[in-house]
């Protein structure tokens, strides 16, 4: 099996590394009460990580902030069915994977993620790429805090090209939609993948932008939110709206069933479901309420930054 890049490897897990200590120091610091307790595994294939947790927090009820470096003889099936060309190739994948999940409803669940992948066969150039993106799941919006998240993501890569952002904004819109639902998973943010037009050094900074943008993005909103009061009403919506970030994460999630395909560990793979959920049936709004903006405006693409552009709509 080929090895990687080692170099470019080097520069990739040392920044991840290093990015993954930051988001767990800043959001321990916001906190004030949780701690994040470190499980480093590895992974018989070869490989491993670092999965950091932390649990019943002040803000927190659950925070997974997950380092790993994974590689192997085969990419795995789902890597494969999106880019078939990568049949028969060994890999190295490396990347930060969080999820957050506050106790206070006003406060929104967010997702952020940055990752590298290197694939290779003997006789033929390396392919390698970036991907990644942030994304917040409000339960109770408020159109301040989306504007501001989107500003942010905007601010991010726009020294790559004004393109960035639309482009980015739209293919976020598009891949967290639950078409079985028809609706956003939130609000959106960016979302990117197969990056390297820009070759590695170009495309290794528009990663690091992203992946350092993502504290000024939720900090913000985490200082304003995180002690408004709420009612047993309120957090009852926000459990059994949680259930459609798991249902997300089972159905449609490419990192997820890379994952769990690539023989990653399961524990830290599903770190992201949320400690408490709940389904119920038949669930409709009552009019006029704030749980109805939620889906009439909030749960479809919307153009926040006043861009003038057409709003995307998802079309996978």
């Amino acid at each position: 099996m080929a090895t990687g890049n080692s170099e470019q490897l080097r520069q990739v897990q040392q920044f991840l590394m290093a990015l993954q200590d930051t988001i767990c120091n800043e959001l321990e610091h916001a906190d004030g009460k949780g701690i994040f307790v470190e499980d480093a595994w590895q992974r018989p294939e070869g490989g491993g990580g670092r999965s950091r947790v932390l649990t019943n927090g002040a803000v927190f009820e659950q925070a997974g902030v997950n380092y790993s470096h994974v590689f192997g003889a085969q990419m795995p099936a789902s890597a494969t069915a999106h880019r078939p060309e990568l049949a028969g190739r060994s890999f190295h994948a490396c990347g930060v994977s969080l999820v957050l999940h506050p106790h206070n409803p006003h406060l929104p669940t967010t997702h952020a993620n940055v990752r590298f992948f290197i694939a290779e066969k003997d006789g033929e150039e390396p392919v390698w790429w970036f991907g990644g993106g942030f994304d917040l799941t409000p339960y109770y919006p408020y159109e301040e805090d989306v504007v501001h998240w989107h500003q942010t993501a905007k601010t991010a890569v726009d020294p790559f090209g004004a393109e960035y952002y639309p482009a980015y904004k739209k293919w976020c819109d598009d891949y967290f939609y639950l078409k079985h639902r028809n609706e956003t998973r939130g609000v959106g943010g960016l979302f990117f993948d197969d990056l390297n037009a820009l070759g590695f050094e170009r495309s290794f900074g528009l990663m690091r932008a992203v992946g350092e943008a993502f504290l000024p993005a939720y900090l913000p909103l985490l200082a304003k939110r995180k002690d408004a009061p709420f009612t047993e009403q309120q957090r009852q919506f926000q459990l059994y709206r949680r259930g459609r970030y798991v249902e997300f994460n089972l159905v449609y999630d490419r990192g997820t069933l890379f994952g769990l395909q690539s023989g990653g560990r399961t524990e830290s793979i599903l770190m992201s479901m949320p400690p408490l959920v709940r389904w119920q049936y038949g669930f409709q709004p009552e009019a006029g309420s704030p749980e109805a903006q939620l889906y009439q405006r909030y749960l479809k693409p919307q153009d926040w930054l006043g861009l003038n552009n057409e709003p995307s709509s998802p079309n996978n």
